[in-house]
């Protein structure tokens, strides 16, 4: 009889347990938080990712209504320990506190082990790990009014005063939407200055996002414009005019280009060819015949071995390193036309050859 009462003893609480577990209305929401907790927050909390992590759980929550829990606005009943409304404030509580655990990394669990409400949890995390003091906030606030763009792009720079503007937000610190803006063209290279100027003298307010999609497009054409600038040009045309000389006798020989020597032809005109066009020229230009009439009684020294009729060009010793003249050579004169022989109206200019040995002029004072 005994063994009968213990026995009915000890079903009555299991009984009393099961009977009050059915009694409980779980909410729907509560099922759905803990169902797709993992796919929404899939990233566990760690002493880097704070923000983010507190945003994705702190939106889940109040989207299921259970954001008192984690601020303390939803209290326990304040009546007996055994009744309906603490059984099923503590069965949510303890539902939350399991989520949340279950998105805290192994280097921050050990931050809220022996915590047992999810508001302890919460506030604990948000002390340890999101940075409030006042020096925090006047450090990043240093940072946005002294950013510059430099060599980054503009979705580089935008990104950064994002970064800074969500910290300081994070950090407890307020900053307005003007100040931003200001920041934001402060911190831009002198090449958008007629873009700052039209930003700051309008008259109505901007959104960030607005100015974010203008800053984008001005970078486009800002680039177009400097590429078009720096293209070099399709063809190079260089624009030369030919003198024409008039003189006695047969006139005209087709010269050997640049670097060529003079030619004698039999009446004792020699000849010069001075190329006009450069060589990276697309177009071929025809080179610039320049005509001189010496006497047929002048002949040429040469510079090397000081001999008549031939010129440095054409000696046997040109290439001779160790070669030395017997007899010194004469002094270094430069050769004269007559100008009455050469042209109608005389040319008074120094007439340049790239392929000669001397320079020519038909005017004595020069010499």
């Amino acid at each position: 009889m005994a063994e009968q009462i213990s026995a009915s003893s000890a079903a009555s609480p299991a009984a009393s347990l099961t009977t009050s577990m059915t009694e409980l209305p779980i909410p729907s929401s509560l099922k759905f938080l803990m169902n797709n907790l993992k796919n929404i927050v899939s990233t566990s909390l760690t002493n880097e990712n704070y923000p983010i992590w507190r945003l994705q759980v702190f939106k889940l929550f109040s989207a299921n209504g259970f954001e008192g829990y984690l601020t303390g606005s939803i209290l326990p009943p304040a009546t007996e320990a055994d009744s309906q409304g603490f059984r099923l404030w503590k069965l949510v509580d303890q539902n939350l506190v399991s989520a949340l655990l279950s998105t805290i990394s192994a280097s921050v669990l050990p931050y809220v082990l022996s915590l047992s409400t999810a508001h302890e949890v919460w506030i604990t995390l948000e002390n340890r790990l999101q940075p409030t003091n006042r020096s925090r906030v006047i450090q990043l606030k240093n940072e946005l009014h002294h950013i510059q763009m430099k060599e980054l792009s503009m979705a580089q720079y935008l990104t950064q005063i994002k970064a800074l503007v969500d910290n300081i937000t994070a950090s407890g610190g307020h900053i307005d939407v003007e100040d931003i803006i200001l920041h934001t063209l402060n911190g831009l290279p002198s090449i958008y200055n007629p873009f700052k100027s039209t930003i700051r003298t309008f008259q109505q307010s901007i959104s960030l996002d607005t100015l974010y999609s203008l800053l984008c497009s001005e970078e486009i054409n800002l680039q177009n414009e400097l590429q078009r600038e720096t293209l070099p040009p399709s063809d190079h045309t260089a624009l030369w005019t030919v003198r024409s000389n008039t003189a006695k006798g047969r006139s005209g020989s087709r010269g050997r280009g640049r670097g060529a020597p003079f030619r004698t032809n039999s009446y004792g005109s020699s000849f010069s060819t001075v190329p006009f066009a450069p060589s990276s020229t697309v177009q071929s230009a025809p080179s610039l015949n320049v005509r001189t009439t010496s006497p047929s009684s002048v002949r040429p020294i040469c510079q090397i071995c000081g001999k008549l009729g031939h010129i440095a060009l054409n000696c046997w010793h040109r290439c001779n390193l160790q070669y030395a003249p017997t007899a010194p050579t004469s002094n270094p004169r430069a050769f004269m036309t007559n100008a009455n022989s050469l042209v109608i109206s005389p040319v008074t200019e120094w007439v340049l050859d790239s392929g000669a040995s001397s320079h020519l002029t038909s005017d004595a004072n020069q010499l």
